[in-house]
């Protein structure tokens, strides 16, 4: 059993590993409740870590926050590259060779169906009606282009939208159209205009039944999709707004609905609710309901150009990719931007990548549950099932089990992407239990592990124990631990950092992944 010994694996994160400089960092149910700390201690100016416990290489600060973690292939890249052409390519997926990937993809044939084809595939029973079968598998494949495609900025961007443009995955009317969302909707337009995207979720199947538009009527409109496009969506709740206004958008709005028999979009112009309409500096004679539709739209359009939706993004991508708590500068400027090219996004994701705060935001953000796992796949080389799809469900139900599963927040806001939602002691210990399951091949065992995840690692043997510690902390985290918690994980280990390192000692076998699971328990890996 890796974990017998006198001084356990939780015992050395709540003791001398969990020092009160890293303890700080965790999140505050488990520094309350697990390690104890002096909390005054070893915190960095407004909450910034230490300049010690997060790699401040320019390379490695882009593709924590731009990928999904760091590995040494995508290391490779960059630096050959250089930052500016990396991200030039990142911004033009179709541009990458994901062939590979693609092939994984296809182990997922009905994923390509669209709501037709899904009901088709219903007469001829390979499909499930009303069941979640293609939605669980669309978090499985999100999860897997998360770890291996080589579109890394366009998985970022994908989870970005789907927060901002919530429908929750799974939810019981996306049985057949959920799917199509994800596609013709959210990485369609990931790096084109929002205003577009914004239209294309409108006259979504999924967004109209998930925000209850489709049974919006002009006799009794309903208000749920008026009042998040305007709170959520685009222009925010400081906007100034009114409930008159709220009223007014259901109204405009009736008439885009789904067709019940085939599942698709269609607008009726029969429930469409005439009349002048005037809503935050729009106004429409909205005179016929035969004009409902483009009336619709161009509302969708003006709050797509919002100066408060350009603000409300920016401030947003600003949270994604900066700081909890954004420079208001910098968002003043992304927003301008937003503007001036009329709602694409690439121009504002290149002003924000190559501004100074982005830069001086090294240690600023921590990884969500589903990008920490992320990340501890991509860091320990593991790949996908050689066949077959088991390995990649187990990983999703590995995530869903921290409370992070991809799309899968309930409310309309989508996933917060602030590190305080994110404290608490259970979701501390399921990291944990992930980094531990994945580096020990415990679970899931049917994806892609390294033949030797040692020699993967550390392909040298170092002299000493804690030169091992050190190895693997360059390794995995692009920076060495400080002395006294490589001292500590040696503790563990019943060594001293100088104590020599044999190739017969339990360090390099059967311990080893415990030792590399508590480099990635550390605060140290929280990071991103």
């Amino acid at each position: 059993m890796i974990f017998e010994s006198g001084l356990g694996r939780r015992g050395l994160l709540a003791g001398a590993a969990a020092t009160a400089a890293g303890a700080a960092l965790l999140p505050s149910g488990a520094s309350a409740a697990v390690v104890r700390p002096a909390p005054a201690r070893g915190i960095g100016v407004a909450g910034r870590p230490p300049a010690d416990m997060v790699s401040a290489d320019p390379y490695l600060h882009v593709l924590r926050r731009c990928t999904y973690g760091p590995t040494p292939a995508a290391v490779a890249e960059i630096r050959a590259l250089g930052v500016s052409s990396w991200l030039e390519k990142q911004l033009a997926p179709a541009s990458i060779d994901d062939s590979a990937f693609d092939a994984v993809l296809g182990r997922y044939p009905q994923l390509k169906l669209d709501v037709t084809g899904v009901r088709a595939a219903v007469d001829a029973g390979t499909v499930e009606q009303y069941g979640w079968e293609l939605m669980y598998q669309l978090g499985q494949t999100t999860l897997a282009r998360a770890a291996w495609s080589r579109r890394q900025l366009l998985e970022v961007m994908v989870d970005f939208w789907s927060n901002q443009l919530n429908v929750t995955n799974p939810f019981d009317g996306g049985w057949d159209n959920r799917h199509v969302y994800d596609r013709e909707v959210i990485r369609k337009h990931a790096f084109g205009r929002f205003a577009d995207m914004l239209k294309a979720s409108a006259v979504s199947p999924a967004m109209l039944a998930y925000l209850d538009n489709q049974s919006s009527t002009k006799d009794h409109p309903n208000e749920n999709y008026a009042r998040e496009l305007m709170e959520l969506h685009t222009v925010g709740v400081d906007a100034g707004y009114t409930e008159d206004d709220v009223q007014a958008a259901a109204r405009l709005l009736t008439g885009l609905t789904v067709n019940w028999e085939t599942g698709l979009y269609r607008y009726d112009a029969s429930e469409h609710a005439t009349g002048r309409v005037s809503i935050l500096g729009f106004t429409h004679a909205n005179a016929t309901a035969a004009g409902g539709r483009a009336a619709a739209m161009a509302f969708l359009d003006h709050l797509a150009l919002h100066p408060a939706t350009a603000r409300q993004i920016a401030y947003k991508l600003c949270v994604r990719f900066v700081a909890d708590a954004p420079p208001p500068a910098l968002v003043d400027r992304l927003a301008a931007v937003y503007l001036k090219n009329s709602s694409a996004i690439a121009p504002v994701l290149r002003a924000l990548f190559t501004s100074a705060e982005f830069r001086n935001s090294v240690g600023a953000k921590v990884r969500r549950p589903m990008q920490d796992v992320i990340a501890t796949v991509r860091a320990l080389g593991i790949g996908p099932d050689p066949s077959g799809t088991k390995g990649i469900e187990g990983l999703y139900w590995m995530v869903a089990g921290t409370g992070d599963a991809p799309m899968g927040w309930h409310p309309p806001n989508g996933y917060p992407d602030v590190a305080p939602a994110w404290a608490s002691a259970a979701g501390t210990l399921s990291r944990w239990n992930a980094h531990i399951s994945l580096a020990a091949e415990w679970w899931p065992t049917e994806l892609g592990h390294q033949a030797n995840l040692r020699t993967y690692l550390v392909p040298k043997l170092p002299a000493t124990h804690g030169g091992l510690v050190d190895a693997l902390a360059v390794r995995l985290l692009g920076i060495k631990l400080r002395p006294g918690h490589t001292a500590a994980i040696t503790e563990f280990l019943g060594k001293k950092p100088a104590s020599a390192l044999r190739s017969t000692d339990p360090a390099v076998h059967w311990r080893f992944p415990a030792v590399v699971s508590l480099v990635l328990d550390s605060p140290y890996f929280s990071f991103r």
